[in-house]
């Protein structure tokens, strides 16, 4: 199950990991969120080198200005506490993988 993250377990989930941070930034009024959510629990479950991690913004919005999130979704590959992979849209699974494959 993918980790949703707030401010308080921001730090420890996501800047302080030692593999690599797959976020999902999103909201449940977006539909393309909604398309894509099923596709991020699948690799949560999946994905054994890194960790899956939800932003919902509404909820976290500091968390979301402070990565630069002007649309949603947005994924965002954090690794050693940098951003190394970003896009904006839904996308297929594959080319998700492919962001992690830093």
């Amino acid at each position: 199950m993918a980790i949703n993250v707030t401010k308080q377990t921001f730090k420890q989930e996501v800047m302080d990991s030692k593999v690599p941070v797959l976020i999902d930034f999103w909201a449940s009024w977006c539909g393309p969120c909604r398309m894509i959510a099923p596709v991020i629990e699948e690799l949560s479950s999946e994905v054994k080198n890194a960790k899956i991690c939800k932003v919902n913004v509404d909820e976290e919005p500091e968390i979301a200005q402070q990565f630069g999130v002007m649309s949603i979704p947005t994924l965002a590959v954090v690794q050693d506490g940098k951003v190394v992979n970003k896009m904006v849209g839904a996308r297929p699974k594959s080319e998700i993988l492919k962001m992690l494959a830093v």
